[in-house]
């Protein structure tokens, strides 16, 4: 009778859990129910990236050394800096310089490490193609800057959705912004 009355205790106390963990979730269901959809519509909505985004690096040539700093701290070595030596003043002359972004994981260190500042990170995110050797971008091709997100005439920012409500969700930032095109 003892081990039948136990039972039964630790059954209720396993069904009043069950239940507390069924009211947790049920909290946080209603509470999730109150927000608003954090979703974007992508091609026709762009969100702003952030300042310290990592994207398409824009190379500009004029300030270029050919000092191949970026080649040693990258990776995977992938900037290909082809140079000369001019000999009468006994100094590199950059020829070609070429970065395929195909192979390409964006870590920074070519941008942060360069002497004369002549890479630096975009906000340009869209790289998608349907050949993977047009993503090897020459000295032109790194040296078109970027339309920004801001700048671009066909989208403008979605003024209710510029940041979201204190608390909603911590860890994010306030300055949140979300563009839309323009139809």
């Amino acid at each position: 009778m003892f081990t039948m009355v136990n039972g039964l205790q630790n059954y209720s106390e396993q069904a009043i859990q069950a239940a507390r963990y069924i009211g947790q979730g049920f909290v946080v269901t209603l509470d999730h129910m109150n927000r608003l959809p954090m979703t974007i519509q992508y091609p026709y909505e762009k969100l702003i990236p952030s300042e310290r985004f990592r994207g398409r690096i824009h190379f500009e040539f004029d300030k270029c050394i050919a000092c191949e700093v970026c080649v040693r701290v990258c990776p995977i070595n992938l900037p290909v800096v082809d140079w000369k030596l001019r000999k009468n003043k006994r100094k590199k002359q950059l020829k070609s310089y070429s970065i395929d972004f195909g192979v390409c994981i964006f870590c920074g260190n070519c941008v942060e490490y360069c002497p004369t500042n002549c890479l630096s990170m975009t906000e340009e995110y869209e790289l998608s193609i349907y050949d993977r050797h047009e993503l090897n971008y020459d000295q032109i091709a790194l040296g078109r800057l970027p339309i920004s997100v801001i700048e671009d005439y066909a989208i403008h920012t979605i003024p209710s959705l510029t940041h979201l409500a204190k608390g909603v969700m911590e860890g994010h930032s306030n300055s949140r912004s979300i563009t839309k095109f323009v139809d």
